[in-house]
């Protein structure tokens, strides 16, 4: 959230400076260039594949604020220093690297260099194409001697080939002779650092502990270097000095004029250049096509690496560079078919429903082996570490738009099964338990409270491999590798947790942290027992699935994990006896068994400098009170909404809404499909365009970092789920919509068994049609419904569920609200000097 903004949502309106970013349906577009805030758009114009990712610095290659090319888990490692040590803190933190960066081609006329910030731009055009799945720009410099020269650029990503990067770059001299260089470059910037050594502006930032951890040695020791002046192809290949991964770049260029030039290779151990001198007439255009190949190993030699590039340029070079931009188009072509989502009437809105989705596919599309980063491959925010809302937000949006992406994001977790079984010997637990934040598979987080103890990823893994079983009837993955994860996360919760007889038996799990990282370390966290009891009731029903359908299957299975015949009646006993926290004298669930006792952090009172909380509170302060970082109840709301009546919903939603700060990117969207759900009609579109507008608008200061990946994966669950009504309970698949009164028509798809179906939900009806496939079954208000191939159905609504108009009673400005005991506690805001006060 932007400094001075409110923990409430702004009004819906277009956040965007249309004079510089005008609409476009299937392109965000910039016509002014503003160098004050490149960060945010070095990651708005960013591509990439879920492997390699490039963000938007300008192709000259100096101004900039974060220098970034990035790898998918190709990272350094190093030894977690902690002030005081203890048993089982984590040990090895790991950091995305910055790789060699090969966006570099620099343009000199009459030896003079275009630099953006200071250039006359007579004409200046950049556009990141959606359905093209590129980045272009054009521009007209007149240069300090007064002649007009046309620029123009492509660059691309693939999607089709996991390696490649292709660059253009075509000059024309307008009005007169000149003499032209063109020098394209692998700069091994170390961290951020430019040919000189000299650091991005991202460098000299403050304090801020979501960013990534910087090394003060050398990260990428030299390998190999070469070039070769004929072909014009140059070769740097790197080792990790503590990680041991590997690295080999390798460009090729080809130069396409009338004109007359030289050529000249340079290759050094952190440079490697390839220099045109073009004697220059006017209106003979020059062009230097750029490819680029990246591949990367935890151990394969450079050697090696170095002939799979050789291998991908020569593919290229067969092929042909235009068609890896037509194949690059056909792509898309597919991707948007079955994940389009159309907002009649809203063009702002759909722009940017549209670049959320990109960046989906920009995170995702080709990880392949890897997870999905916090930040995508757009920026090195968060480190590059995988964190468990990629399970909970990213997934359900491949799930059912791109399952063979869901599959593959889901079967990385289940190759880091012996890793998290390992961390959960060292935590004294049985079964597995996975890292909140990794790359290789250890916990990389140091503070534990709000890291470690938050065991709730392992139902959130599992809850996502079950969605994904139910939703594509993948039982092959289910019987040979999710079971496994199900078992084993089942596990520890049956370990972890413990029963307490009172007149009755109860299981609660304490010592836990939720998704809430202003609440920690706390009991019967409302959130974890809720998504634990899906978990353990999940594993318990897929071994007697395993039993009664596939049994040798289920052989196999018990033997490989050792599964004890008593061990799924504990699951069963442990879900059915699980403490799941509720208050009747408000008629709410308490976060935790203690929640309600604390004293209550008045939002209304806070002043805008103070915000976001983390930035300006020590942690104890923040946990003493009742205040949210994230949705936490309002996220198990979401999630197992089946298990919580309308009335509890509402009541839930009343009394958190008022109380979470909006300091994370992950609540807005959730908050968004809840209050919609409720009533909230006009809350939830101002929840949800805030959300839409997080990185575009930049409004929490800080999508200079890269992409909330998260948030855009919410984004659709807002669509989908919040105004398109859709829920997927246990395999059992629901509509009932939430259309926003000033939208007339929203129109959604969901692949269900491999059969892509399009929803389109207006006020009057919801439509349904099978665009790919034979048949669908599903619940629309209640309504049993199947829907066939070539037979639309169409299904009437009589509105759009329950209405209420504004927002929660923010009760913290009354006072004081009342604790389980019935004490007044009251609501404050803590500050030196006095304690707490107004």
């Amino acid at each position: 959230m932007s400094p001075g903004a409110s923990h409430t949502p702004p009004p819906v309106r277009d956040h965007l400076d249309r004079g510089r970013f005008p609409v476009h349906p299937w392109r965000l577009v910039e016509r002014v260039f503003d160098a004050s805030d490149m960060g945010k758009t070095e990651t708005l114009f960013a591509v990439g594949n879920g492997y390699l990712g490039m963000r938007g610095n300008v192709e000259e290659g100096r101004e900039t604020h974060q220098h970034g090319t990035f790898v998918n888990g190709f990272h350094e490692t190093w030894s977690i220093q902690h002030a005081e040590e203890a048993f089982g803190f984590a040990r090895v933190g790991q950091t995305i690297v910055n790789v060699p960066d090969v966006k570099v081609l620099r343009l000199y006329v009459d030896d003079e260099p275009l630099l953006l910030p200071i250039a006359d731009l007579i004409e200046y055009d950049r556009s990141l194409d959606f359905h093209r799945g590129l980045l272009e720009r054009g521009l007209v410099w007149r240069t300090p001697s007064g002649k007009r020269v046309r620029v123009d650029s492509r660059r691309m990503v693939s999607m089709t080939q996991r390696h490649l990067a292709v660059m253009t770059f075509e000059v024309t001299l307008l009005d007169s002779d000149a003499p032209v260089t063109i020098s394209s470059q692998i700069l091994n910037r170390q961290d951020g650092e430019d040919e000189y050594h000299v650091r991005s502006a991202a460098m000299g930032e403050g304090v801020d502990p979501r960013k990534a951890e910087r090394f003060a040695r050398r990260v990428l020791v030299p390998q190999t270097q070469w070039g070769d002046e004929e072909q014009g192809r140059m070769v740097l290949g790197y080792k990790c000095a503590d990680s041991g991964m590997t690295l080999a770049v390798a460009t090729d260029h080809t130069i396409e004029t009338a004109n007359d030039y030289t050529q000249r290779v340079q290759v050094e151990e952190d440079m490697a250049k390839t220099v045109y001198r073009v004697s220059a007439r006017q209106g003979v255009p020059i062009r230097v096509t750029k490819v680029a190949a990246y591949h990367t190993s935890r151990g394969v030699p450079c050697r090696e690496l170095v002939d799979r590039c050789r291998r991908t340029l020569d593919r290229v070079d067969d092929e042909g560079v235009e068609q890896q931009f037509r194949d690059q188009r056909a792509w898309f072509d597919a991707y948007w078919a079955r994940s389009d989502v159309e907002v009649d009437d809203q063009p702002e809105v759909q722009q940017a429903v549209r670049w959320n989705l990109f960046q989906l596919a920009q995170a995702s599309a080709r990880a392949e082996g890897s997870g999905i980063p916090a930040k995508g491959v757009t920026g090195s925010g968060y480190g590059g570490h995988y964190f468990w809302d990629t399970e909970v937000y990213a997934l359900p949006f491949l799930t059912y738009t791109s399952p063979a992406c869901a599959r593959a994001a889901l079967r990385f977790r289940y190759n880091m099964l012996p890793a998290a079984r390992k961390r959960a010997g060292q935590l004294t637990q049985d079964g597995a338990l996975f890292p909140w934040r990794t790359i290789n598979g250890e916990e990389a987080s140091a503070y534990y409270a709000a890291g470690t103890a938050q065991y709730h990823i392992d139902a959130d893994i599992s809850y996502a491999l079950s969605q994904y079983v139910h939703a594509t009837g993948d039982h092959d993955f289910l019987e040979r590798e999710a079971v496994d994860i199900l078992v084993e996360t089942a596990r520890m919760w049956a370990d972890l947790g413990f029963w307490r007889h009172n007149g009755g038996s109860s299981f609660h799990i304490h010592g836990v942290t939720g998704p809430d990282e202003y609440t920690t370390v706390v009991n019967d966290n409302l959130f974890t027992n809720v998504m634990a009891r899906h978990n353990l009731r999940r594993a318990a029903q897929a071994v007697h699935e395993l039993e009664d359908r596939w049994p040798q299957a289920y052989d196999r299975m018990v033997t490989r994990l050792s599964l004890a015949p008593d061990e799924v009646g504990e699951w069963e006993a442990a879900a059915e006896g699980m403490c799941i926290p509720f208050d009747a004298e408000q008629g709410i669930n308490p976060q935790d068994a203690h929640f309600l006792e604390r004293e209550v952090w008045d939002l209304e009172a806070t002043p805008p400098d103070k915000r976001p909380l983390l930035l300006n509170y020590h942690p104890l302060v923040i946990y003493r009170f009742q205040v949210l970082k994230q949705a936490d109840v309002v996220l198990a709301l979401f999630l197992q909404g089946d298990e919580f009546s309308p009335e509890q919903k509402r009541a839930n939603f009343d009394y958190y809404d008022p109380i979470t700060t909006g300091d994370s990117t992950l609540s807005a969207v959730v908050q968004s499909i809840i209050a919609a759900e409720v009533g909230y009609h006009d809350l939830a579109l101002r929840y949800f365009t805030a959300a839409l507008f997080v990185d575009l608008a930049d409004r929490h200061a800080n999508a200079s970092d890269g992409v909330h990946v998260a948030s855009t994966g919410g984004v659709w669950n807002a669509l989908v789920g919040g105004f398109g009504g859709f829920r997927d309970f246990r395999g059992v698949f629901t509509i009932d919509p939430r259309l926003p009164d000033s939208w007339p028509r929203l129109t959604y798809r969901l692949t269900i068994h491999g059969n892509r179906l399009r929803v389109s939900v207006t006020h009057e009806a919801v439509e349904l049609e099978i665009e790919e496939g034979q048949e669908v079954r599903l619940s629309v208000r209640g309504e049993d419904v199947v829907v066939t191939a070539g037979t639309p159905v169409t299904v009437a609504l009589d509105g759009q569920g329950p209405r209420l108009d504004g927002m929660p009673d923010p009760w913290p400005t009354h006072g004081a609200v009342r604790a389980p005991d019935g004490e007044l506690v009251t609501a404050s805001v803590p500050h030196a000097g006095g304690g707490s006060g107004r």
